[in-house]
């Protein structure tokens, strides 16, 4: 099983400086909390939509679709518990709460999706760097790329965990779906310890090399803003304000819309 995350493909956003991802991503989450109506959220969806297309991360997506399809399922139907409206349909679901809990299922959606972009298209000692400059401690950075690491080693675990307890003769795949969950619960504990294990070690390895012994470090890396990266800068950035006034405006607003 391929567990890495990072895509090695030569894409437009590929080159892209990992500053203007990472503010890419940091600005896209503005653009999408900023509206209730998913009609106005669309535009943003787009723009996620053609940065999957051009990277090629539609893969990484492809993997955890399984993962989304079920957050979908249950943000469409848990969001219209926590409002209501004026026109009511049936049951518990009026018009106003499901456009809205529409709109919140893609907002979880695009925000997962933004993700997938930043971490598919940037290795993560890019990732950290970009960080660093940016102003984040590096402390803060490494904690973050550390945890980036242990995404795909838990995979992978599991993974193994599961091979291992199937040539013993567990059955994980018959079954209705909490049938199989409750065979994969006691997978669980095994993970746990071989990724706290993992954990304990690779902590034991970065004291013995004296981490945080300087304040200051030096990068082998180099980064350098190109001119795509202002151009793209320029047109998110452009992007947002104009969504922001937007919404100052009231545009976007679901009319009878009551939250809990």
């Amino acid at each position: 099983m391929d567990a890495e995350l990072y895509l090695d493909n030569n894409s437009f956003i590929h080159r892209l400086d990992p500053r203007t991802k990472i503010i890419i991503f940091l600005l896209s989450f503005v653009a999408i909390l900023l509206f209730q109506n998913p009609l106005w959220m669309l535009p943003v969806a787009v723009l996620i939509f053609l940065e999957l297309y051009v990277s090629k991360a539609f893969k990484n997506i492809y993997r955890i679709r399984v993962l989304l399809i079920i957050l979908s399922l249950f943000s469409l139907i848990l969001w219209n518990f926590f409002a209501r409206g004026q026109t009511h349909w049936f049951l518990f679901v009026y018009k106003e709460s499901f456009f809205y809990a529409v709109a919140r299922t893609l907002l979880m959606v695009l925000m997962i999706s933004a993700g997938v972009v930043l971490i598919s298209t940037t290795r993560n000692e890019e990732l950290v760097l970009g960080l660093i400059k940016l102003g984040v401690p590096y402390r803060v950075g490494f904690a973050i790329s550390t945890a980036l690491r242990l995404v795909p080693t838990i995979a992978s675990s599991t993974v193994t965990i599961s091979q291992a307890q199937r040539s013993r003769g567990l059955d994980l795949d018959s079954g209705n779906l909490i049938e199989r969950i409750r065979k994969f619960l006691p997978l669980l504990v095994p993970v746990f310890i071989s990724t706290i294990r993992s954990t304990n070690i690779f902590a034991m390895a970065l004291e013995s090399k004296g981490f945080g012994a300087r304040e200051h470090r030096t990068n082998y890396l180099r980064l350098k803003m190109q001119k795509s990266d202002y151009i793209v800068l320029g047109f998110v950035i452009a992007f947002v304000i104009a969504s922001v006034t937007l919404s100052i405006m009231g545009y976007g607003k679901l009319t009878g819309l009551k939250n809990f």
